[in-house]
């Protein structure tokens, strides 16, 4: 509940930043997570024995996020990991496509001017939106340290990076108003495959990272021509 209270705040600070002070969302979200990232240093710094990776989860814990079930009949083991996101899938669906927010955050994101013209609290759209998200990556930095054993102040970096690619693989557009739940799970499974394509094959890290450079260059540059082409 901590981690999910932490970043309903932090996502709260990025909406107070976007939807009152009028700042840029990305701007406002990458200074934000700056800041995050320096706070963090200075409480693993602050270690008397210096900077030291936090792990020893307990094991009840670790075992929510790294176990899993065997299907009836057969050895196949479903993560509990893979259930997590696909309720949390189902969930942003359902808040898209059933509910007024759905249809609001999808008009404020089209053309905020528009939407509000209509009747639509923009303001408070906006900050509903970061707050979700903020609940989210706390719901994400809860299962991420168990998953990986231990973590560091560097835990985390380029997930951002990860995140926006995701939605481009997927359809969402940076213009705003496009975008489908499914199509950005397909393209987080997209990215995924990419990744771990990229590690079979033994490409040097330092490569992969150019490579997902190029990867989001080239999905940012077919939208904006596919936005060109509408106009």
């Amino acid at each position: 509940m901590a981690a999910v209270a932490i970043g309903a705040v932090c996502g709260a600070f990025n909406g107070f930043g976007v939807a009152y002070l009028k700042l840029h969302a990305f701007i406002t979200s990458l200074g934000v997570q700056l800041a995050i990232f320096g706070i963090l240093q200075l409480f693993i710094a602050s270690n008397p024995y210096g900077p030291q990776p936090i792990g020893g989860f307990d094991e009840k814990y670790a075992n929510v996020v790294r176990g899993g079930f065997t299907i009836p009949g057969s050895n196949l083991q479903f993560p509990y990991l893979i259930i997590y996101a696909v309720i949390a899938s189902i969930i942003m669906w359902f808040i898209w496509n059933k509910t007024v927010l759905g249809k609001n955050m999808f008009a404020v994101g089209g053309n905020p001017e528009a939407a509000e013209v209509s009747g639509i609290n923009v303001t408070k759209t906006i900050m509903i939106v970061f707050i979700i998200s903020g609940i989210m990556y706390g719901l994400s930095g809860f299962l991420e340290g168990p998953r990986l054993g231990s973590v560091t102040t560097t835990t985390g970096e380029a997930y951002d990076l990860d995140a926006i690619e995701a939605c481009l693989i997927g359809g969402v557009s940076f213009s705003g108003g496009i975008g489908t739940i499914p199509g950005i799970v397909l393209g987080s499974i997209i990215l995924q495959v990419i990744n771990y394509g990229l590690l079979y094959i033994g490409l040097n890290s330092y490569v992969q990272i150019i490579i997902k450079g190029i990867l989001i260059i080239l999905t940012v540059a077919l939208d904006t021509r596919k936005r060109i082409r509408k106009k």
